[in-house]
Protein backbone atom coordinates (compact mmCIF):
# COMPACT_ATOMS: atom_id res chain seq x y z
CA UNK A 1 0.00 0.00 0.00
CA UNK A 2 1.40 3.77 -0.90
CA UNK A 3 0.77 6.32 1.66
CA UNK A 4 1.80 9.35 2.90
CA UNK A 5 3.86 8.83 6.72
CA UNK A 6 1.47 11.01 8.37
CA UNK A 7 0.82 10.47 12.33
CA UNK A 8 -2.85 9.32 11.19
CA UNK A 9 -2.49 7.20 7.81
CA UNK A 10 0.03 5.47 10.28
CA UNK A 11 -1.79 3.98 12.98
CA UNK A 12 -4.71 3.18 10.12
CA UNK A 13 -1.76 1.53 8.51
CA UNK A 14 -1.23 -0.78 11.77
CA UNK A 15 -4.81 -1.34 11.74
CA UNK A 16 -4.73 -2.65 8.51
CA UNK A 17 -1.43 -4.98 8.86
CA UNK A 18 -3.51 -6.29 12.41
CA UNK A 19 -5.98 -6.94 9.65
CA UNK A 20 -4.27 -8.82 7.13
CA UNK A 21 -2.40 -10.81 9.76
CA UNK A 22 -5.51 -12.30 11.76
CA UNK A 23 -7.13 -13.21 8.25
CA UNK A 24 -3.96 -15.18 7.51
CA UNK A 25 -4.13 -16.65 10.94
CA UNK A 26 -0.58 -15.06 11.93
CA UNK A 27 -2.39 -13.48 15.61
CA UNK A 28 0.82 -13.86 17.69
CA UNK A 29 2.91 -12.01 15.28
CA UNK A 30 0.08 -8.88 15.13
CA UNK A 31 2.08 -7.02 18.23
CA UNK A 32 5.70 -7.19 16.74
CA UNK A 33 4.56 -6.63 13.40
CA UNK A 34 2.55 -3.57 14.06
CA UNK A 35 5.15 -2.07 16.06
CA UNK A 36 7.79 -2.80 13.68
CA UNK A 37 5.24 -0.65 10.87
CA UNK A 38 4.90 1.82 12.98
CA UNK A 39 8.48 2.55 14.01
CA UNK A 40 9.53 2.50 10.24
CA UNK A 41 6.63 4.21 9.42
CA UNK A 42 7.84 7.24 12.32
CA UNK A 43 11.38 7.44 10.82
CA UNK A 44 9.77 8.22 7.47
CA UNK A 45 7.66 10.52 9.02
CA UNK A 46 10.71 12.17 10.68
CA UNK A 47 13.53 12.06 8.43
CA UNK A 48 12.21 11.08 4.86
CA UNK A 49 13.16 13.91 2.43
CA UNK A 50 11.81 15.18 0.03
CA UNK A 51 9.06 13.87 0.92
CA UNK A 52 6.99 11.26 2.99
CA UNK A 53 5.34 9.03 0.74
CA UNK A 54 6.45 5.27 0.72
CA UNK A 55 5.22 2.01 0.06
CA UNK A 56 4.42 -0.54 2.50
CA UNK A 57 5.09 -4.21 1.75
CA UNK A 58 4.04 -7.83 3.19
CA UNK A 59 5.07 -10.35 2.35
CA UNK A 60 4.46 -13.81 3.30
CA UNK A 61 6.50 -16.92 2.57
CA UNK A 62 6.45 -20.59 3.72
CA UNK A 63 8.13 -19.71 7.16
CA UNK A 64 8.63 -15.96 7.68
CA UNK A 65 6.71 -12.86 7.46
CA UNK A 66 8.32 -9.68 5.65
CA UNK A 67 7.40 -6.48 6.09
CA UNK A 68 9.38 -3.41 4.18
CA UNK A 69 8.71 0.21 3.80
CA UNK A 70 10.66 2.17 1.09
CA UNK A 71 10.61 5.83 0.59
CA UNK A 72 12.67 8.04 -1.92
CA UNK A 73 15.34 9.20 0.70
CA UNK A 74 18.47 7.44 -0.32
CA UNK A 75 19.70 8.01 3.09
CA UNK A 76 20.40 4.36 5.20
CA UNK A 77 18.88 4.60 8.72
CA UNK A 78 21.55 4.51 11.59
CA UNK A 79 21.24 2.64 14.72
CA UNK A 80 21.56 4.56 17.69
CA UNK A 81 23.85 3.85 20.42
CA UNK A 82 21.54 3.12 23.20
CA UNK A 83 23.95 4.20 25.78
CA UNK A 84 24.40 7.40 24.66
CA UNK A 85 20.84 8.27 24.63
CA UNK A 86 19.70 10.65 27.54
CA UNK A 87 17.54 8.18 29.18
CA UNK A 88 14.35 10.65 29.25
CA UNK A 89 14.76 11.14 25.71
CA UNK A 90 11.49 10.66 23.19
CA UNK A 91 13.44 8.99 20.33
CA UNK A 92 16.60 7.13 19.12
CA UNK A 93 15.30 4.04 20.24
CA UNK A 94 13.11 2.80 16.70
CA UNK A 95 15.21 0.68 15.18
CA UNK A 96 16.75 -0.69 18.26
CA UNK A 97 13.53 -2.04 19.07
CA UNK A 98 12.91 -3.70 15.43
CA UNK A 99 15.95 -5.51 15.55
CA UNK A 100 14.80 -6.83 19.55
CA UNK A 101 11.25 -8.18 17.84
CA UNK A 102 12.32 -9.20 14.82
CA UNK A 103 13.90 -12.19 13.22
CA UNK A 104 16.19 -10.06 11.30
CA UNK A 105 15.95 -6.49 9.68
CA UNK A 106 18.06 -4.13 7.31
CA UNK A 107 18.10 -1.62 5.35
CA UNK A 108 18.95 -1.46 1.30
CA UNK A 109 19.31 1.20 -1.21
CA UNK A 110 16.56 1.14 -3.92
CA UNK A 111 17.91 2.55 -6.78
CA UNK A 112 19.04 6.16 -6.72
CA UNK A 113 16.64 8.00 -5.07
CA UNK A 114 15.48 5.92 -2.24
CA UNK A 115 16.25 2.81 0.24
CA UNK A 116 13.83 -0.14 1.55
CA UNK A 117 13.83 -0.78 4.90
CA UNK A 118 12.53 -4.25 6.09
CA UNK A 119 12.31 -6.82 9.06
CA UNK A 120 11.03 -10.62 9.31
CA UNK A 121 9.14 -12.30 11.57
CA UNK A 122 9.40 -15.84 12.01
CA UNK A 123 5.73 -17.94 11.45
CA UNK A 124 5.90 -21.31 13.39
CA UNK A 125 3.88 -23.68 11.40
CA UNK A 126 1.14 -25.01 13.30
CA UNK A 127 0.67 -28.80 13.02
CA UNK A 128 -1.81 -30.29 10.58
CA UNK A 129 -2.66 -33.71 10.52
CA UNK A 130 -2.48 -35.27 6.73
CA UNK A 131 -4.68 -37.78 5.42
CA UNK A 132 -3.33 -41.43 4.47
CA UNK A 133 -4.19 -40.75 0.94
CA UNK A 134 -2.31 -37.82 0.19
CA UNK A 135 1.55 -38.13 -0.51
CA UNK A 136 4.21 -36.54 2.22
CA UNK A 137 6.34 -34.72 -0.16
CA UNK A 138 2.79 -32.75 -1.31
CA UNK A 139 1.22 -31.60 1.78
CA UNK A 140 3.21 -29.19 4.11
CA UNK A 141 5.35 -27.44 1.02
CA UNK A 142 2.66 -27.27 -1.70
CA UNK A 143 -0.14 -26.97 0.61
CA UNK A 144 1.46 -23.99 2.28
CA UNK A 145 2.60 -21.99 -0.69
CA UNK A 146 -0.91 -22.69 -2.03
CA UNK A 147 -2.36 -21.09 1.53
CA UNK A 148 0.10 -18.05 1.06
CA UNK A 149 -1.18 -17.09 -2.60
CA UNK A 150 -4.54 -17.45 -2.14
CA UNK A 151 -4.47 -15.43 0.82
CA UNK A 152 -2.48 -13.26 -0.60
CA UNK A 153 -4.44 -12.76 -3.86
CA UNK A 154 -7.96 -12.94 -2.37
CA UNK A 155 -6.47 -9.88 -0.02
CA UNK A 156 -4.93 -7.11 -1.83
CA UNK A 157 -8.58 -5.73 -3.08
CA UNK A 158 -9.47 -5.64 0.50
CA UNK A 159 -6.02 -3.96 1.20
CA UNK A 160 -6.69 -1.54 -1.24
CA UNK A 161 -10.32 -0.71 -0.48
CA UNK A 162 -9.21 -0.01 3.33
CA UNK A 163 -6.73 2.36 2.30
CA UNK A 164 -8.80 3.94 -0.26
CA UNK A 165 -11.22 4.73 2.04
Amino acid sequence: MELQALPSRIGQVRRIVSAHLRYWHLDPLIDRAALGVTELLTNVHQHAQPDKLCTVELELLLDRLTVSVRDHDPRLPVVEDLGEIAPLATGGRGLAMVAAVSESWGARPDGEQGKVVWFTLPISAPSVSVPARVPALVTAEKAARRFAGSALNGTRSAVRSAVAG
